[in-house]
């Protein structure tokens, strides 16, 4: 009788033990489960699928912040080829000199007011002058705010007659909207800006 008893204490020791083993089995594999699927929702949320030309091409996100070198070049890059890049045309002059003054301030705005009243757009277009900025490079000083910056180029004025290259160094600031629009997808906006050079370093007989 007590060798039955001993017997059946013994069979439930093994019981809880056994018990116990898949209770913190299930917990593991449960927390486990849980943090698979919450990694693999935050992975899926910065995952952004685009559609051009009705295909399907997926990308990941990112923050603004890690995007900043890259966002405030281009935004010096397209403020130059919009304000340098000119054909003989007023209407072709006055779009490309809007989309400009979406991306910087008064300061941009005061140099077009001057090459406007020097003759300078009535002379390419009465001349069938075209211009156009060639963008060397552009370096950015993201360390501290308002992000300074400088810009290298060159630009191309075609002439009936001749091909004038001359030198373009610009620099100014860029100052963070934490907003963008279709006038301005990079959401910053130049201030300050100035031309340092523009001396002709090339002439050519066409």
């Amino acid at each position: 009788m007590f060798q039955q008893l001993s017997n059946i204490d013994s069979a439930f020791k093994h019981v809880r033990i056994f018990t116990l083993v898949i209770i913190v089995a299930c917990i593991t594999i449960t927390c486990f489960s849980i943090y698979k699927g919450y990694s693999f929702s935050q992975h899926l949320k910065q995952q952004v699928i685009i559609l051009p030309d009705g295909k399907a091409i997926i990308g990941l996100t990112s923050s603004r912040k890690d995007n900043i070198p890259v966002e405030t070049r281009r935004h010096v890059k397209d403020f130059h080829s919009a304000f340098f890049t000119l054909s003989p045309d007023d209407k072709a002059i006055s779009e490309t000199m809007k989309r400009a003054m979406y991306l910087a301030d008064q300061s941009a705005k005061r140099v077009y007011d001057d090459l406007k009243e020097n003759g300078y757009f009535s002379q390419l277009i009465s001349s069938n002058t075209s211009q156009q900025v060639l963008i060397d490079s552009v370096t950015v000083q993201t360390n501290s705010y308002p992000y300074y910056f400088r810009f290298f180029g060159k630009l191309r004025i075609v002439r009936p007659l001749t091909v004038t290259t001359r030198n373009l160094i610009t620099e100014g600031f860029l100052r963070d909207l934490q907003i963008r629009t279709d006038n301005n997808p990079n959401g910053f906006l130049i201030e300050k800006w100035t031309i340092v050079d523009n001396k002709d370093l090339e002439v050519q007989k066409r």
